[in-house]
C-alpha cells in the first residue's frame, strides 16, 4: 500500500528524470537511437499516467438496479451458489457468478437498504 501510495510522485519524478537523460542525449546519439530514445519515452509517459489512474473501477461496473425473478422463472443452475439476504417476510437472493464480479451491490429489503457484498 505504501508503493501504491507513493507510485504518481515517484513516477513523475522518474519521468523526469527520464525526459532530461533523453534530452541531453538527444544530439549525442545517431537516427536509430534517437528512435529508441522516442520509444522509451513513450513507454515512461504512459507509466507515468497509469500510476495516477484508477484502474479498478475500469474492472468493476456498479449493477445499474438489481432485478428479480421469482424461483420457478430463475434460469440458475441448481448447483450455483447465492448470497441470500432474508429480513422479515421479504428475501433475496443474488448469484455469486454476478457478485463475484460486481463486488457491491446496493438494495432495499423489507424496507432497508442494504449493501450486499462478496
Amino acid at each position: 500500500m505504501a508503493l501504491r501510495q507513493h507510485a504518481p510522485l515517484i513516477t513523475l519524478i522518474a519521468a523526469l528524470a527520464c525526459f532530461a537523460l533523453a534530452f541531453a542525449l538527444w544530439k549525442t546519439v545517431g537516427r536509430w537511437r534517437q528512435a529508441l530514445l522516442v520509444l522509451i519515452l513513450l513507454v515512461v509517459a504512459f507509466s507515468a499516467v497509469m500510476a495516477r489512474q484508477n484502474y479498478f473501477e475500469w474492472m468493476f461496473h456498479p449493477i445499474a438496479g438489481p432485478q428479480f425473478l421469482a424461483q420457478a422463472d430463475s434460469k440458475l443452475d441448481p448447483k450455483e451458489m447465492i448470497l441470500a439476504v432474508r429480513f422479515g417476510g421479504d428475501a433475496r437472493a443474488y448469484p455469486i457468478g454476478q457478485m463475484a464480479y460486481h463486488h457491491v451491490l446496493n438494495d432495499v429489503v423489507a424496507g432497508v437498504p442494504i449493501a450486499a457484498t462478496y
